[in-house]
């Protein structure tokens, strides 16, 4: 009565918290809106989207109100020179200035600004890549441990089955108690492997709510991922080459607006208003003024030549980068290729081999209701159908997690 109901509860607690099913794209889709750090990208995006509006309007004219007051008494003879300071004046204008700058200049300036978006925006796909792979590596993983678990209660109600029918075969002396006792400690080890198993893929899904920023506690049934092996991107649009492309186009930039620095610089000024300093006519003193000022750079002690060079050793180590990240590239992918063309193949035979194994179980099963096999054969074959049941299970996961790191490059 005792092994009846451990039965039982080891069926209840296989099918309790399990009733709804959830996807790979549901958990993928949460995570991406729960991510801070694409929700920071994407406010780094519109942060300089307004750098590139301060830019051109910083551009427009300036017009701005001035005032300024002076007083500097001469007492007994004793003050400043009234001719230097006219002893008291003030002044309320207002002011406009103009910086004169060619369209050329300008558009450099709002490059700057464009590649430092498009820097962010490459950003943005790479952390996109990175949250998908982790969270898919971890949907695989907590798949993979129900798959387990339900292996485990097929395993649990095929022993049960057939401790129904030992029992009544030793009953008639058909079998030795000592038989069904050793068939007993296998279900019972069965049971506890089913218990085992539960607690890992209750750890595992824990950890996939984690990933994906989840508060949900419930056990829930998970759908088998739906991932094939995409289409390898052309590497010059792939997101990883893109930017090595960004950062050479920012050095042209920065080398164009370098360039810009050693141009002449005019501004244009005018002002209008009061400015008087109180010699009796300050009703008189209202008037406007007009103006430029012009800077033409002639020498720089040589600091141009050495920005270049600067310049020329960044574009360097870009270029050892980009030559050595490409290596890796073309390695990683090719052995990523051949791990999952093994095992492909690995698969193929462990699928073959279950295959006969299921036959001999339910040939033995049926030799058992007839006292024509020993119970020793029997744990044997159930034994090596645990073993080729878990190597299928795990080979399978790590063909999935395989072209998860593959689709991860494949972008």
């Amino acid at each position: 009565m005792k092994r009846f109901f451990g039965v039982i509860f080891s069926f209840f607690i296989g099918y309790t918290a399990l009733g709804q099913t959830l996807s790979l794209d549901h958990y993928l889709t949460i995570a991406r809106a729960n991510s801070p750090l694409l929700k920071d990208l994407n406010n780094q995006i519109a942060s300089s989207q307004l750098d590139s509006l301060r830019i051109r309007a910083g551009l427009r004219p300036q017009v701005a109100i001035n005032s300024a007051g002076l007083y500097a008494p001469v007492i007994n003879g004793y003050g400043y020179a009234p001719a230097i300071t006219n002893e008291h004046a003030l002044d309320a204008l207002l002011g406009v200035n103009k910086a004169i700058i060619g369209s050329k200049n300008i558009n450099e300036q709002v490059q700057t600004i464009s590649l430092s978006t498009q820097s962010t925006a490459n950003s943005i796909k790479l952390s996109e890549q990175d949250l998908k792979k982790s969270v898919t590596a971890q949907y695989i993983t907590a798949y993979g441990s129900l798959q387990q678990y339900d292996f485990n209660k097929e395993i649990v109600a095929l022993l049960a089955k057939e401790d129904e029918v030992l029992k009544k075969l030793t009953r008639a002396n058909v079998y030795r108690q000592s038989d069904y006792l050793t068939f007993l400690v296998t279900l019972k080890q069965a049971q506890l492997q089913l218990s085992q198993s539960r607690a890992q893929y209750k750890n595992d899904y824990s950890t996939l709510n984690y990933l994906a920023g989840v508060t949900d506690t419930a056990m829930v049934t998970l759908d088998k991922p739906g991932i094939s092996r995409a289409i390898i991107a052309d590497q010059a649009n792939s997101i990883y080459f893109k930017q090595f492309k960004i950062d050479s186009l920012k050095l042209i930039n920065t080398r164009r607006l370098l360039d810009f620095t050693y141009k002449p610089k005019l501004n244009a000024l005018a002002d209008a208003g009061f400015n008087t300093d109180f010699t009796g006519r300050e009703y008189k003193n209202f008037g406007l003024s007009a103006g430029f000022t012009l800077s033409i750079p002639i020498y720089d002690g040589g600091q141009r030549k050495l920005a270049y060079k600067k310049l020329n050793l960044d574009e360097d180590t870009r270029q050892n980068y980009k030559a050595f990240f490409d290596k890796q590239y073309r390695q990683q992918l090719a052995q990523l290729n051949q791990q999952l063309t093994e095992n492909d193949a690995l698969l193929a035979q462990v699928s073959d081999q279950m295959k006969y194994i299921e036959s001999l179980i339910k040939v033995d099963t049926q030799l058992m209701q007839t006292g024509d096999l020993k119970i020793a054969d029997l744990i044997l074959a159930i034994n090596n159908y645990l073993s080729v049941k878990n190597l299928f299970t795990q080979t399978t996961i790590n063909g999935l997690q395989l072209i998860n790191q593959l689709n991860y490059w494949y972008k």
